[in-house]
């Protein structure tokens, strides 16, 4: 604790010196504005979509009563999609085969396994549109 006072004091010192930038690269100044992210709604629906199973999960193990899916499912086939992507056939494709696997899991007798079909499918998706939540959303399964 005493070394990370201490290192802290001699970087606030020198900082507050009447160095420029060029002299002390310690406190150098961004060139740039930095701009806060803002998700999509395509980012935001997954986001929420992902909360839901997460719960549902949940609900699937205990044997509770799942109760209907949310409407807001609805919204991934008109979602605004995240700068850069494009909704394509394919991703119409999965997001319909999402949306039928998402509905069975309700009405189903083995839920189980209704759930995991639907992980499939949204990695099925993931791995060809957009790889980075594969891993998060390999933990939905059941097991």
């Amino acid at each position: 604790m005493k070394y990370f006072l201490v290192i802290f004091s001699v970087l606030f010192l020198s900082c507050n010196q009447n160095k420029s930038a060029e002299e002390n690269p310690v406190c150098e100044k961004p060139t740039e504005d930095l701009q806060m992210y803002k998700a999509s709604e395509m980012a935001i629906l997954m986001e929420q979509m992902y909360v839901h199973n997460k719960q549902l999960r949940e609900k699937i193990i205990k044997k509770d009563s799942l109760g209907e899916m949310p409407n807001y499912f609805l919204n991934i086939s008109k979602a605004k999609m995240t700068k850069g992507k494009e909704r394509d056939d394919f991703f119409n494709i999965k997001a319909d085969y999402f949306l039928k696997t998402q509905t069975e899991i309700y009405g189903s007798k083995n839920k189980e396994k209704s759930y995991n079909t639907m992980v499939d499918a949204c990695i099925s998706c993931h791995e060809v549109k957009c790889g980075g939540p594969i891993d998060r959303i390999k933990k939905l399964y059941i097991k």
